[in-house]
């Protein structure tokens, strides 16, 4: 397999493939870019949801945390219906660049790198405030969505450097 060629779940991404191939692809690459899109939306929601109910910089993580959580509960599913209808129409196809990928990376080791210590304080003694297992169960759900966006800004950074661009015409490399 050379260099311009990358298999990625029995598909191969670069010169060549099938139209199936092409297709199932520009739909996954128009999902990964909306759904990059929408967690990283999540943070518009941070000010109108921001419950801070002590003082200290915690107590700030905490809120900022839990309000970018329930902002993605929201914008993760809008932009991923929004993301399947112009990927099935064809509309948006285009491979997201490296700029959204480096931006999405960066943005999910930043969620994940706050929720790390949430959780610690959370756990510590004595423990945040309130529910312990609510507080608990918000902060771990908060340090997935930092794995998770990081892994997605990874794949935008993979397909871009595949070369692999579905809304141009393939042709078959040398074999």
């Amino acid at each position: 397999m050379a260099l311009s060629q990358l298999r990625l779940y029995g598909y191969t991404l670069g010169r060549g493939g099938t139209a199936a191939d092409r297709s199932t692809i520009m739909v996954c690459v128009a999902m990964l870019r909306l759904l990059a899109i929408g967690l990283l939306g999540g943070v518009v929601a941070v000010p109108f949801l921001w419950v801070q109910r002590g003082d200290g910089f915690e107590y700030a993580r905490f809120a900022a945390l839990m309000a970018l959580d329930l902002g993605q509960l929201v914008t993760v599913p809008v932009e991923l219906g929004i993301g399947f209808v112009l990927a099935v129409m064809g509309l948006w196809t285009r491979t997201p660049g490296y700029v959204l990928g480096v931006v999405t990376a960066v943005f999910g080791v930043f969620v994940a790198g706050q929720a790390w210590p949430t959780m610690r304080w959370v756990d510590g003694r004595p423990s945040g405030f309130g529910d312990p297992d609510g507080e608990f169960v918000m902060v771990v759900l908060a340090l997935a969505s930092g794995v998770v966006t990081t892994l997605v800004g990874f794949s935008i950074v993979l397909f871009r450097w595949s070369g692999y661009d579905p809304s141009e015409r393939q042709t078959p490399g040398p074999t």
